[in-house]
Parts: C-alpha cells; structure tokens; sequence
C-alpha cells in the first residue's frame, strides 16, 4: 500500500480489571451505574461480597435527601454478585483498582479481617483506589489508607476520615475530588463526575470522532 494511503493505527489497550466491595444494602446506584458504565467502555468489573459467590444475589438500599436532617433509606433493586469473594482474594494481582461503594454495607464489612486485607493489597502496591460516599468507612478500618489523603465522602464521615489521618474534602454533590490515585466523591449524584476521574486515573482516554458529528 503507497505510503499516502496508509493510516496510521492506534495502539488499543486492553480493558482494566476493577474489583468492587459490596455488602447487603450497599447503595444501588452506586453498584449499578458505576459497572456498567466500565462495562460500556471496556472494563471489567467484579463485584464480590464476603461470603458470597457468583450468582449469588444481595439486596441494594437507595439512599436520598428528601428535607429530612439526614438521608432517607428505601429498598433498592437486587443484584446478582458476578465473582466468588474467596476466589477474588487469591486472584488479587489481577486487578488494576479497588472501588469502596457506599451505602449501608461499608459499616459491616469495614470489621471483616479479609475485606481489610484487600483494601491493603492495593494500598501497599500503590495501585488506584475509588471510593464513594460511605466507601471511605471500609478504607479507614486499614491504617495509613486515608493517612495524608485528601478525601471526599458523605459529610456524616468527616470525623472518621479526620481521626484516620485524612483532610475531608467539603465538595458539592455532583463534585469528584482525585489525590493521586485515590478517586473520592459525596455520593451517587456525583456518579457522572466521580466516573470521568476513575477512567482518568486508569488511563483511559475517549475521543469523540468529527466524522461521526457531520454525518449527524
């Protein structure tokens, strides 16, 4: 092929591996909107919970501010766990991130000694940490995660994340805050925000072709 006819190929990288901390009642947005939003552009997400295995299902809570002093909590839909928890944990170095969802389940599995030692997996190897809302509750039971770290999360954390060792970032809800590679945002109103960070710190990149904007 002459020389002026030939294009220019792009290298394509391969999907990252995501791993996701989930228990019961961990917020449903949360869970839903963050997988298959990876999922649409490539990656891959394993949600695991202690104890339960692919095909196993848990049920989700969605949380809202509705004019009371704190958040409202209602039944969310049920999700279908996509890895077995004990195959995930020996399977760690497989992963390129950790995401801490938020919702009811990170104040129970944040005392479970196995969940711990995932979060200081990626903690040790420097690799990217995401967490969301009460996901920060499940980084602050490992020392040293959030120690120096600034970091968004629901306002009802702030002492937890500032006894840790952590500076607690006040954003608005629909705000993300990165330090590093620790991506952190208040909840799931800040999805849209809290998404763009997490690919940028993965590295993934999305370019909208000019050819596909004309012919609309």
């Amino acid at each position: 092929m002459p020389p002026h006819c030939m294009q220019q190929e792009e290298q394509i990288m391969p999907g990252k591996k995501i791993l996701m901390l989930t228990g019961e009642f961990t917020e449903e947005y949360e869970i839903f909107v963050f997988q298959q939003a990876m999922e649409a552009i490539g990656h891959t997400v394993h949600v695991i919970c202690p104890d339960k295995n692919a095909g196993d299902l848990i049920k989700t809570s969605l949380h809202d501010f509705e004019g009371d002093q704190t958040y409202t909590e209602k039944l969310g839909h049920f999700f279908t766990i996509n890895k077995t928890f004990s195959e995930a944990e020996k399977q760690l170095d497989q992963y390129h991130a950790v995401y801490a969802a938020g919702g009811r389940g990170p104040e129970y599995i944040r005392t479970d000694k196995r969940v711990q030692a995932i979060v200081r997996h990626f903690h040790e190897t420097k690799k990217p940490i995401f967490t969301i809302c009460h996901g920060v509750q499940i980084l602050i039971a490992v020392d040293g995660v959030v120690r120096g770290k600034k970091v968004a999360a629901l306002g009802a954390c702030e002492p937890e994340v500032t006894l840790a060792g952590g500076t607690y970032i006040d954003l608005s809800p629909t705000e993300a805050y990165v330090d590093g590679t620790m991506v952190s945002a208040k909840g799931w109103t800040a999805l849209a925000a809290f998404i763009r960070e997490c690919l940028k710190v993965l590295g993934t990149e999305i370019r909208h072709s000019e050819d596909v904007a004309k012919a609309a």
